[in-house]
């Protein structure tokens, strides 16, 4: 009785360790946030396909340690300066902590839309120009590396999430998924 008990106890540990170590795969990151991105698609008129594949390339689908612990999917920098725990050791970090995914998501839009040097691009574009948007992005030096737009339009393509951007013209559901926690957390 007592080995029994054991041994269903090594197990369910075993399953309860791999599932708070398991990482997002690609899919499972677009079906987690593909709601969000729609939503700020509607608000702002960024295509849902960049917000989600930046997302995805910045952060490694929701798996970098930022993306984990700070729910910056995008790499943003902040003032002051952030702290969390990983492996019972304090970390500060130099990149801005969010609430909430949705809250780097809606971040991002902001910067998109709203700083000079990359406002002009949502003035010009439309939703469904993922292509120009990317390239626009880039130009406007929010990325320095030469590949980044190749890398996210890559993602973008291999994920047709350019899908995604005809929902702009369908009416909007009454309420948008709230996730509010990290990405490794399941629905």
């Amino acid at each position: 009785m007592k080995k029994t008990l054991l041994i269903a106890t090594l197990v369910i540990c075993s399953f309860a360790a791999n599932a708070q170590t398991q990482k997002n795969t690609s899919q499972s990151y677009i079906e987690q946030f593909k709601d969000n991105a729609i939503s700020i698609m509607r608000e702002t008129g960024i295509p849902a396909s960049i917000i989600l594949g930046i997302a995805m390339h910045e952060s490694g689908n929701g798996n970098s340690s930022i993306a984990k612990n700070l729910n910056n999917q995008f790499g943003f920098k902040g003032s002051g300066g952030s702290v969390y725990y990983k492996n019972k050791k304090k970390v500060r970090s130099a990149y801005k902590k969010y609430d909430s995914i949705l809250e780097s998501f809606a971040d991002f839009a902001r910067v998109i839309t709203q700083r000079r040097d990359r406002g002009a691009i949502s003035a010009e574009l439309t939703e469904t120009q993922y292509e120009k948007w990317v390239k626009g992005i880039q130009r406007s030096g929010y990325a320095s590396s030469k590949k980044w737009a190749s890398q996210v339009l890559a993602i973008i393509n291999k994920y047709e999430l350019n899908s995604l951007d005809k929902e702009a013209e369908k009416p909007a559901p009454q309420q948008m998924a709230q996730n509010t926690t990290a990405t490794t957390e399941k629905k």
